[in-house]
């Protein structure tokens, strides 16, 4: 085929061909994604088509929609991306049919680029070298016929420096070599075969006695078996400078599968095949898996992390309740802020703990004064011992109230915001802080939403992911969170408003300006009276946007107002106490042009209008007591309050200034693949101490019926019933690194990760 500047330059997107794709990949019908794109192509944001549009998708749910957006977007990007490369190899004048081909067989981006490597390269490949010197046909001849030297000797070309026969048939296997790398199909073969058999190396390069990573010292782990926080830590530790790792497989039996592929016509064929492999392919594979591996580790990391943000953000809010807040400090002492039931700031003052007497005097007559209700405490520097002077002074003042720790990661991130500069302008940076406390206790979401994600403590490695892929991820889960749990119009922040389905930077802060020139709105129908309010953005945002002061009943439900009509008389009905009987149904059904699903979900929210779903989150731990690392036993319980859950176990607060860990294998009596199957962040609870570092001051946990129960693990693999690298990887390995190393590494232990692991607090 001899491609053409007019039809590269026709070349278009093919969407319905990237619609079945998404089908395939997503196992969802090919109608509902086509249905759901659709609407995201009209503008329609995700929390809106997952909640007001499921008649159109079939009832996907949010996360199905979301799926389908980012495959979109990845997809629509990976075929513009074709383009660009078709045109730009096509330019240089050097697009072959095969490669063609291959570039669009290719299914990922990183094979793609792997592809256009050498087309980028201002120096030029052995292969290009060799078509410039017109040796392409004899390469195809060398594919195929077994008389090539004969052959050769027609392309002897002094002017193009074709010399002698040797030059000819090394620049038609110099093609060839390429073409291996390049073919697609056989690309596969070698990289199937490595990701199936091949281990990953790691050796130390310190002393390890010292290393944080000591554990990955003389490691070895099938590829097939590593985990995502495995490959996370290597990483690092290869930034580092402290390790060196590499990809090992069998490199003969590898050529051996891709020569299956391929009929042999010649000896200098076969040479060519083997070159391509050894000098491209094999080093191309490689780099291609490390590449998915990290990239894999790290998808799954902002996911661990998303995870336990939504848990964190869906913690319950305690209402109507007035809280004294203390950001704990030694030095510079403890800043105690009051506020009143909305979060209202009342009043600072500071205590410190050295003056045990009068600081208990003043949080006396503070709780009297403001008439406050709870105690929220900090866990930065200091917590302990305010969390024993607040004890003291309930139990000698006798006090009807209670205090809980709460974490304190991010407050001072969001002191120093521009958030918390306009909201109080006049008050210290640690004044600020405590306020954070004392409301992220109140209306945990509404506070925690002006705070970067990264910031709040919850993730593992966040630092080592594509920051870019970590942001939008976590703002997705904010999104998401604050549509689920829907928005009082009156009383929310600019920082809160702009997660609101349709509702920009811009409109939250326009929306501030109108409600503080103009008092409490009194109805959605007002919303349009904002600038910028405009009736696509009035449909996205208005059934997440609740108003409690509206004489409309409907406006503080989640009925969206384009039915409110048909919830008006669906209400009568269920006023009266008629039944809704299925002939009522197909009627209304008729009438306003609707499914079953819109008439059962306004009956659903009609029947408990308004409810929060953050109720079925366990409440914080209150207490009136202070436990002690020193008072801690192997064997006792302990209730806790879990902090963070991570690929290995979960970290655990139970009321002292040490975070415990609760390993993957102390979690279940049963098999489990992660923690996040038995636990979330924010749940309350009893565990059984099994393990105490006095030295280090770590804690380690179970949820186990029997903890201390003796079980002979079962081995997992070949290698660990051998006790090490037993697997074959014969006597020709490829390593991308210079010295090879065979070694193992058993499975780590609870002892292990209370000696290696470092514990965030």
């Amino acid at each position: 085929m001899e491609f053409t500047k007019e039809w590269i330059d026709s070349l278009t997107i093919d969407p319905v061909a990237i619609i079945r794709k998404i089908s395939e990949q997503l196992s969802i019908p090919v109608h509902q994604v086509q249905a759901t794109v659709n609407l995201l192509k009209e503008g329609n944001t995700i929390p809106f088509i997952s909640r007001y549009r499921k008649e159109v998708t079939g009832s996907l749910n949010e996360v199905q929609v979301r799926d389908i957006s980012h495959q979109l977007t990845y997809l629509e990007n990976l075929e513009e991306r074709k383009l660009e490369v078709v045109r730009s190899i096509f330019s240089q004048g050097k697009l072959t049919e095969d490669l063609f081909v291959n570039i669009h067989k290719c299914q990922t981006l990183t094979e793609l680029e792997d592809l256009y490597a050498p087309y980028k390269k201002k120096k030029k490949t052995r292969a290009m070298i060799a078509m410039e010197k017109g040796l392409a046909p004899l390469a195809d001849y060398m594919e195929q016929q077994p008389d090539v030297e004969k052959e050769a000797e027609k392309y002897l070309n002094p002017e193009l420096g074709v010399n002698t026969v040797e030059e000819a048939l090394q620049g038609a296997m110099d093609i060839i070599a390429e073409r291996v790398a390049q073919d697609m199909d056989r690309r596969a073969v070698v990289r199937e075969y490595v990701q199936k058999t091949g281990k990953f190396e790691v050796k130390g390069l310190k002393e390890a006695d010292v290393s944080v990573y000591k554990m990955y010292y003389d490691y070895t782990k099938s590829l097939s078996d590593l985990k995502a926080h495995h490959v996370l830590a290597i990483n690092r530790g290869e930034r580092e400078g402290e390790l060196e790792a590499s990809l090992v497989f069998d490199m003969d039996e590898g050529l051996a599968k891709l020569l299956h592929t391929y009929t042999i016509a010649n000896s200098y064929h076969r040479a060519a095949i083997e070159d391509g492999y050894k000098r491209l392919l094999v080093p191309s594979v490689l780099r291609e898996i490390r590449t998915q591996l990290t990239q894999q580790a790290e998808h799954h990391g902002i996911s661990v992390f998303a995870e336990n943000l939504k848990h964190l953000l869906m913690q319950p809010p305690i209402k109507r309740t007035r809280v004294l807040a203390i950001d704990t400090g030694i030095r510079t002492g403890s800043k105690c802020v009051a506020l009143d039931e909305n979060g209202k700031y009342l009043g600072h003052f500071v205590i410190y703990q050295h003056q045990p007497d009068r600081a208990k005097a003043l949080l006396v007559d503070a709780i009297q004064k403001y008439q406050s209700e709870l105690i929220a405490i900090g866990n930065g520097t200091g917590s302990h011992e305010v969390q024993f002077l607040v004890s003291e002074m309930i139990s000698e003042y006798n006090l009807p109230i209670q205090f809980t720790v709460v974490d304190e990661d991010g407050a001072s991130v969001y002191s120093a915001s521009e958030i918390a500069i306009e909201e109080f302008p006049d008050l210290d940076l640690t004044v600020r802080g405590a306020i954070s406390i004392g409301r992220r206790l109140q209306d945990p979401l509404a506070e925690l939403v002006k705070i970067e994600p990264k910031a709040l403590g919850v993730g593992l490695y966040q630092h080592d992911v594509d920051q870019k892929e970590l942001a939008t991820k976590l703002d997705e889960t904010v999104e998401s969170v604050v549509n689920q749990v829907g928005v009082n119009i009156n009383t929310a922040s600019a920082a809160l408003l702009r997660y609101v389905s349709g509702v920009s930077s811009i409109l939250a802060k326009n929306i501030i300006e109108y409600r503080n020139a103009r008092g409490a709105f009194r109805s959605r129908e007002e919303l349009k009276k904002v600038p910028g309010f405009g009736p696509k953005t009035f449909e996205q945002a208005a059934g997440f946007l609740k108003v409690p002061e509206s004489e409309e009943y409907l406006d503080n439900t989640w009925v969206h107002p384009e039915n409110y009509p048909l919830a008006r008389e669906i209400l009568s009905y269920m006023r009266e106490k008629k039944e809704l009987t299925k002939e009522v149904i197909a009627s209304l059904k008729a009438k306003y042009g609707v499914g079953d699903t819109t008439i059962q979900d306004i009956i659903q929210e009609l029947r408990k209008p308004n409810r929060d779903p953050r109720e079925d989150y366990p409440q914080p731990i209150l207490q009136k007591g202070v436990v002690q690392f020193e008072d801690l036993k192997v064997g006792m319980k302990v209730k806790g309050k879990v902090k963070n859950v991570v690929d290995f176990g979960a970290f655990v607060d139970i009321g002292i200034k040490e975070t415990a860990l609760v390993h993957l294998s102390q979690l279940s009596d049963s098999f489990i693949h992660h923690p996040s199957e038995v636990l979330k962040v924010g749940d309350i609870r009893e565990f059984t101490i099994v393990e105490i570092d006095v030295l280090r001051k770590r804690i380690g946990l179970s949820l186990k019926s029997d903890p201390f129960a003796v079980t002979k693990p079962k081995p997992q693999n070949r290698d660990e019933k051998r006790g090490g690298d037993s697997g074959k990887t014969g006597g020709n390995r490829v390593s991308s690194r210079p010295a090879e190393r065979k070694s193992s590494v058993a499975s780590p232990t609870l002892g292990d990760f209370l000696k290696n692991v470092k514990f965030d607090k």
